[in-house]
């Protein structure tokens, strides 16, 4: 009998056990079980989200390919199109930093790689706890030194993502990485073998012992055994990726016709990747495990399709073709080694010197996983109360809370850390970090894409549901803003442990607010990941939805920025502001709170204002435009300002009767854009306005070197930067 200590080390159940048992007639041998295990677990089988995953939107004309497969794919109508995805490597992160976010992004990439695209892009989304906390600014530093020590040699720029810092976070930080590709249309490859007696290659690296038990140690929670999971986290060499990229472009470009499948070799190894790719092209494989080139030696079975060594893809092709394809791989020094073929039987086969190792049925390791369902807490349990807006002090000194919100960690300028990114890397990209989303030109037709990733735990935590809705609003304001059409979402949904009744009731709640708010904006979900087990001790973070969204801009020349560029433009804001505090970062650092409910969300009057923007952008007429989020008003005017140089005057901006002072300046009501124009333009601005049933109201004008607001703000240009960014120089 197998003991609980086993079990729990490929993270299986009892239950889970049994039912294996069963499928075999028999017990099941030390490999097997670790198969199991790491097909079985939450980060390969979803069996704790899957359920929920069905209500999200997945289809609309442009997707060329969606859910399943490595990445997405969405048509740009031009014979291009880009491939995307995000993923998560959290509990890697939290033991051995720099190597957990370096091999996160490592694997991205190759999702990416995998699908026939060149990579162009990645951005970062990652959770800290406070900076005056010494292991969590450790986290950081090396999880910023990883993503740099990969993206920049490899040679794929970050162009964007957020930081944020709470609490919840300190032992569990969030590292989730998104990659976006480009690819021809007719060039795109699937993860599939088919095809019997195909040649089945392993490409890249050499196979060593890092990474055992990844795939289960992402689906448990941290505990005091941090240090002795570190043979979980893999060893990245970007250098050895980069040659695999060329060498694959190489083999695509030449050999297309004889390619039948593709798959990285990320979660789960040789087991996954193997397994996964006959199973969708209803076949089965056969591996030989002693062709398998190994750096360690003695490396039994179960080490050699359980390990997660990095730079390794699996290629089936067609059989006759393997030799001249070895050679590409070969001369860019990367192993290429046939290591099985690809049966009819609908098996994976597992030998050893030609001797049964074992072999399993398809879909009792891929379609037999017992789907988990919790017991969720009533969504009275999981939804904060509103504050009591009278309780709190209005602002007096609304300088001076502008100033501590724009040196706050959540919203000081980030880059103090893009500045050790290669973010131009390629020539191609447009608009850089620092703006709502960076854009990239696709040089083969013109056209941009706008690139995102936005998410707020402390909403999610406040109320799932409508923080949900707001990450899916947020990352599309963000490339509406740059006059981009959103076009399609991946989506990284990180919890805690879904056992908890009031985590799984945050997962239903959260999943469902994506879901509508997706429908609204008929915008589907193409690719995403889901982490579980967030958790340290009994404390869970903050469920994180976090949010990757790609928009479309038809001439990349038209992008549009958040800085003010011209003197004595009109400076507009669209939207209704509201006496909303709750969950803002006003609330959290000028009165110590994290209270109350997120700001409602208006999804027709969302979709109108960014139908709004998106008109005035097709007609030229916007000069810049920028969305209102985190700190609210003055933080975007001040973040404008900053970005251009240029100051704005806004002589006659007041609350209206009921309206607090503090929601005015720093609520973070939702729908709202800052933006400007010529004052010629304004009659058809107002036109337009009114045609989509938009409020917009003029705030003041772009002039001189200081932030000018009523009788509340005055404060030169320089004074909010370096609050902003202490090592500008202004």
């Amino acid at each position: 009998m197998v003991s609980d200590k086993d079990l729990k080390e490929v993270a299986l159940t009892r239950a889970e056990y049994q039912k294996i048992h069963e499928l075999l007639g028999r017990e099941p041998t030390k490999l097997e079980l670790g198969i199991f295990g790491v097909l079985w677990s939450e980060h390969c089988s979803y069996k704790s989200s899957k359920p929920l995953l069905r209500v999200l939107p997945t289809e609309s004309n442009k997707v060329v390919i969606g859910i399943g497969e490595n990445a997405g794919v969405i048509d740009l109508g031009t014979g291009y199109c880009i491939v995307f995805k995000i993923e998560s490597h959290n509990h890697p992160s939290a033991v051995e930093p720099y190597q957990g976010a370096a091999t996160g992004v490592g694997g991205i990439l190759r999702d990416v790689m995998s699908m026939g695209a060149r990579p162009i892009a990645i951005l970062d989304s990652l959770r800290f706890g406070p900076t005056s906390h010494a292991r969590s600014q450790y986290l950081f530093d090396q999880v910023v030194a990883g993503v740099g020590g990969y993206g920049n040699p490899f040679g794929c720029p970050t162009v964007g993502g957020e930081i944020y810092f709470e609490d919840c976070y300190k032992e569990n930080p969030l590292v989730n990485v998104t990659c976006v590709g480009i690819a021809k249309t007719d060039r795109i490859i699937r993860g599939k073998a088919y095809g019997q007696d195909n040649p089945v290659l392993l490409v890249g690296a050499s196979t060593g012992r890092d990474g055992l038990h990844g795939a289960s140690f992402a689906s448990v929670e941290l505990d005091q055994e941090q240090q002795a999971r570190r043979p979980a986290v893999q060893i990245a060499d970007p250098f050895m990726e980069k040659c695999l990229l060329e060498a694959l472009s190489e083999v695509i470009d030449l050999h297309y016709n004889d390619i039948i499948g593709v798959q990285d070799l990320g979660a789960a190894g040789l087991t996954s990747s193997c397994a996964e790719m006959a199973h969708r092209g209803g076949s089965g494989i056969e591996i030989e495990v002693t062709k398998v080139p190994q750096r360690d030696v003695g490396m039994t079975p179960y080490e050699i399709m359980l390990s997660e060594s990095q730079e390794r893809m699996l290629l089936v092709v067609r059989r006759g073709s393997e030799s001249q394809i070895c050679e590409h791989f070969n001369k860019w020094g990367l192993h290429c080694s046939e290591i099985g073929k690809v049966t009819d039987d609908g098996y994976l086969t597992i030998k050893e010197y030609g001797r049964l190792v074992t072999r399993l049925r398809l879909d009792d390791l891929l379609d037999s996983v017992p789907i988990r369902s919790y017991e969720a807490a009533p969504k009275t349990e999981v939804v904060a109360h509103d504050i009591e807006l009278a309780k709190i002090e209005d602002v007096e000194e609304a300088s001076d809370a502008l100033l501590t919100l724009l040196r706050s960690d959540d919203l000081r300028s980030k880059r103090y850390v893009f500045r050790r990114y290669d973010h131009q890397v390629g020539i191609n990209t447009v608009i850089k970090p620092g703006g709502d989303a960076a854009v990239l030109r696709i040089k083969e037709t013109g056209q941009g894409i706008a690139v995102t990733t936005d998410g707020n735990g402390r909403y999610c935590f406040l109320d799932p549901y409508v923080g949900a809705q707001i990450a899916v609003c947020e990352a599309f304001r963000n490339i509406v803003a740059t006059g981009s059409v959103p076009i399609g979402v991946t989506d990284c949904l990180n919890f805690g442990n879904p056992e908890n009744p009031k985590v799984y009731a945050q997962m239903q709640l959260v999943i469902a607010g994506i879901a509508e708010a997706l429908r609204w904006f008929q915008v589907p979900v193409v690719s995403g990941n889901v982490s579980l087990y967030n958790d340290t001790g009994d404390r869970p973070i903050f469920p994180t939805p976090v949010i990757g969204a790609v928009g479309l801009l038809d001439d990349v020349t038209k992008a549009i920025g958040i800085g003010f560029i011209e003197e004595d433009s009109y400076v507009f804001m669209c939207g209704e502001t509201r006496n909303e505090l709750g969950g803002s970062a006003y609330l959290k650092y000028i009165h110590g709170l994290i209270a109350g409910r997120p700001p409602s969300v208006d999804l027709i009057e969302e979709r109108a204002a960014h139908k709004f923007i998106l008109d005035l952008a097709s007609r030229g007429l916007l000069l810049s435009c920028h969305d209102i989020s985190d700190g609210g008003l003055l933080v975007a005017l001040a973040e404008c300002c900053i970005t251009s140089g240029l100051g704005v005057w806004c002589p006659e901006v007041h609350a209206y009767p009921g309206l607090r002072k503090d929601a005015l300046y720093f609520g973070e009501s939702q729908g709202r854009f800052i933006f400007t124009c010529r004052p010629r333009s304004v009659p058809t601005v107002q036109s337009v306005a009114n045609s989509y049933h938009v409020n917009i109201t003029l705030l003041g004008m772009v002039r001189g070197d200081r932030m000018v607001i009523g009788d509340d703000v005055n404060l030169s240009i320089k004074e909010i930067a370096k609050a902003y960014d202490p090592t500008l120089n202004v």
